[in-house]
């Protein structure tokens, strides 16, 4: 690698970390507000930030060099982990005084808006910290790297790879506008504008102030954290639970299409997409089976009940946001199993949603389709369609190996944690959760992830920034290819 890529790397780095400090502001403001303790904390935090970033960025400032595809893996990949180190130095500094490893469990949790926690005692925070658990899960929900390109085009380091290599989802080429800076400030603008709405049905619906800002920037993100240890159970509102399953459906949904509609001023697309109909039946039919689960083994007192917490929990773990009403580990039949499973499905590519996406799902359904009628008909020729359109074979080829990497992965982790000395059920659920940016588990983890060894602790906070990345773009690193010039 030459040494101009290198410093321009460097220089797109330090940037990040600078804009990373950005983040402890706003809670250091609550913090002087209230007058806690925790503002000595986010002080010292923005200054080893800051002059992290700047020691990192002065040196090559003037540095200017075209990346290409490759270099946006890397870069990133390491702004992930980077960002991740340097946003859980507030957790240390501050109640709950997590050890390191906790803190950048915390804060991966956060910024991949996985929602899962290694904290207890929520409840009795301070207002401050609660806040920058919120902000990391907003801030990762439309990504850093987007963000990045969206607020500082002044980069000029090669946006359209850095985009391709963030981005969700198997159609990640397809722009909304022409120039990639106007497409994330498209998307940006897209999700605050849903954020807003958000916040201010919350408030409606009965929330405070400060939880309907903080749980608005969870659900629009599908992140999960909440500022209260009982999730949306602290407040057993069917009218907020109802906004809720709202505005984390809208969350899943490809926010390409939120744009759309907005600049348009249309919603007939929506009826026309094949991938949106499929998340949708898939949600109503998870509903439709929880509730059935629920109400046959008598879990709630009436069929309204349990309707509403089988709608609730199904849309959580379908966006895999993790927001809970209850304790679902502990009802009856095949509920918790499947609320686990529809975490690997996730939402729509394109949106805040964590999992597999439905858009490739139906890609690998209908390859399998393909190839029954293949034996059938031997010498028939066959093609796969999705929403009446045909798909590229090698779409088709890309698919096929991300899931079983996918899966792999899965297996592989789930192994380690075994092997560290975890219980099957939660090694199994507890990698599910991560690698889904689902938050939630079972067993040993239906509550939180502090109970984990150190070690286990490290593959899941490893597991949640793959997932996030949608693997291949951090496995991509471990090729030796790839370090080929």
């Amino acid at each position: 690698m030459t040494s101009l890529r290198l410093q321009a790397m460097q220089r797109i780095f330090g940037a990040i970390v600078a804009l990373c400090s950005l983040v402890s502001l706003p809670p250091l403001l609550i913090a002087l507000a209230l007058d806690e303790t925790s503002k000595v904390a986010f002080i010292d935090s923005f200054l080893l930030t800051s002059l992290a970033g700047l020691f990192l960025w002065w040196p090559v400032r003037h540095v200017q060099y075209e990346l290409r595809l490759r270099d946006g893996f890397l870069i990133t990949s390491t702004i992930w982990v980077l960002a991740s180190f340097v946003s859980a130095i507030p957790f240390t500094l501050a109640d709950p005084y997590l050890s390191y490893t906790d803190a950048v469990f915390e804060s991966v949790s956060g910024l991949t808006t996985t929602g899962g926690t290694v904290i207890s005692g929520l409840d009795d925070l301070p207002r401050s910290v609660l806040f920058y658990r919120q902000s990391l899960n907003y801030l990762g929900g439309i990504g850093i790297v987007i963000l990045a390109v969206a607020v500082l085009p002044m980069l000029k380091i090669g946006g359209m790879q850095l985009f391709r290599a963030e981005s969700n989802g198997p159609q990640k080429d397809n722009k909304l506008t022409p120039r990639i800076a106007e497409t994330a400030r498209a998307l940006a603008a897209v999700y605050v504008g849903l954020s807003l709405l958000c916040a201010l049905a919350y408030r409606v619906g009965g929330m405070s102030l400060f939880d309907a800002i903080c749980h608005a920037m969870s659900t629009t993100a599908t992140g999960g954290f909440s500022t209260h240890d009982a999730s949306f159970g602290y407040w057993n509102s069917p009218l907020i639970e109802g906004i809720a399953v709202v505005f984390m459906l809208l969350g899943g949904i490809n926010f390409g299409m939120h744009w759309y509609a907005w600049r348009r001023a249309t919603v007939s697309h929506y009826q026309s997409d094949a991938e949106l109909f499929a998340y949708l039946m898939i949600a109503l039919a998870a509903t439709g089976l929880l509730f059935f689960s629920l109400w046959w083994g008598d879990a709630f007192g009436s069929p309204g009940e349990s309707l509403r917490h089988a709608a609730f929990q199904a849309v959580s773990s379908l966006t895999t946001t993790g927001f809970v009403t209850t304790g679902y580990s502990e009802w009856p039949g095949m509920a918790p199993l499947l609320l686990l499973l529809l975490g690997f499905v996730g939402g729509c590519a394109g949106s805040t949603s964590g999992g597999m996406k439905v858009a490739r799902l139906q890609m690998v359904v209908r390859q399998g389709l393909r190839e029954i009628k293949q034996l059938v008909h031997p010498k028939g020729q066959f093609v796969v369609k999705v929403g009446g359109r045909r798909v590229s074979e090698s779409v088709v080829i890309s698919v096929a190996g991300f899931c079983t990497f996918y899966l792999l992965s899965y297996l592989a982790m789930s192994l380690l944690l075994t092997a560290a000395g975890v219980d099957l059920v939660t090694a199994l659920s507890a990698v599910a959760a991560c690698l889904n940016n689902g938050g939630v588990g079972l067993g040993g983890v239906a509550i939180h992830f502090a109970d984990l060894n150190d070690f286990s602790v490290w593959v899941c906070s490893f597991a949640m920034i793959l997932g996030r990345l949608e693997v291949f773009t951090l496995l991509v690193l471990l090729t030796p290819q790839f370090w080929n010039e």
